[in-house]
């Protein structure tokens, strides 16, 4: 095996899809919240879906010891990811790899002020899709990870393809993380706020909000130096029609949970003052977004 450990640190819907996909061929070990740990201990990880099938994977609460050779892969929330890479560091080795696969923007910034020197830090996106209502239980969609492009990152996919999870490099891992954060911009909040599937969020009626909230993006982008596709918001139309799935954000609202709300359009309006580029759409939504984080009993006066 290419690498003596896997793990997934953050095994929440998108991570455990890997993880059991993993598992078939490596030694992997989820690490996750308890109940979800404890179902898999017991029963198996059960995935529906574009998989089906109940996998015997390792699950715990957390990482106990890193061996030589360790891929951590991250898909725990992007505002989680500090604290969850600083209690692991001390265990971290110089041949550690963590390859990010969150949503959101700027997350590796954080991920390497919490690791130090410690480990070689990977960026990559996915457009899989998941859904977790019930502890050891995931319903997939299939789709593709996208891997900064380097000698590390052949090796990984080498392991992913392998593992029949559809793996590609980029040379302009940037631009990708962005194509993905507009989707999520558009996608996240509608979804969440609506209550609705993400292809219900294609409805003609919403397209003058969908086209604004794209518009702003690639404003915002083009500043950080993002060139985008020519017709992304009908790109986008598109692709978001073939979304059956419930979004993670609406699935954080159900669950009672903060959102990284502030990691996808919070992020757009961040970058958007800084470049003096107004983004009134994508601002209302965070506002919106937060809003329904209070109803829910989530307070971020702290």
């Amino acid at each position: 095996m290419i690498f003596n450990k896997i793990f997934v640190l953050g095994a929440g819907a998108i991570g455990s899809v890997y993880g059991a996909s993993l598992s078939n061929k490596n030694n992997v070990t989820l690490i996750g919240n308890k109940a979800h740990v404890d179902a898999v201990n017991a029963s198996g990880l059960s995935i529906s879906g574009n998989i089906n099938k109940t996998f015997e994977v390792k699950a715990d609460a957390e990482i106990r010891e890193v061996p030589e050779k360790t891929l951590i892969i991250l898909t725990t929330k992007a505002y989680d990811s500090a604290k969850a890479i600083k209690e692991t560091r001390t265990l971290l080795k110089k041949d550690t790899i963590i390859l990010i696969l969150q949503n959101g923007l700027g997350n590796e910034q954080i991920v390497k002020r919490a690791a130090g020197d410690k480990a070689e830090i990977l960026r990559g996106v996915t457009t899989m899709a998941a859904e977790f209502f019930q502890p050891g239980k995931i319903k997939a969609w299939s789709g593709e990870t996208v891997i900064e492009q380097n000698e590390t990152a052949e090796k990984i996919a080498d392991v992913f393809n392998e593992c029949m999870l559809k793996t590609r490099l980029s040379n302009n891992i940037s631009n990708e993380v962005w194509c993905k954060l507009v989707i999520n911009c558009v996608v996240n909040p509608l979804s969440m706020l609506f209550q609705i599937r993400n292809c219900e969020v294609a409805a003609d009626s919403l397209k003058t909000v969908r086209h604004k909230i794209v518009s702003e993006c690639i404003e915002v982008g083009k500043a950080e130096g993002i060139t985008f596709h020519e017709s992304l918001e009908e790109k986008i139309d598109n692709e978001i029609s073939k979304y059956t799935n419930f979004s993670s954000m609406y699935q954080d609202i159900m669950k009672g949970r903060k959102t990284e709300i502030d990691f996808l359009n919070g992020k757009v309006v961040e970058l958007g003052r800084k470049h003096h580029i107004p983004t009134p759409v994508n601002e209302t939504f965070v506002c919106l977004t937060k809003f329904r984080e209070e109803k829910n009993g989530f307070s971020r006066k702290n």
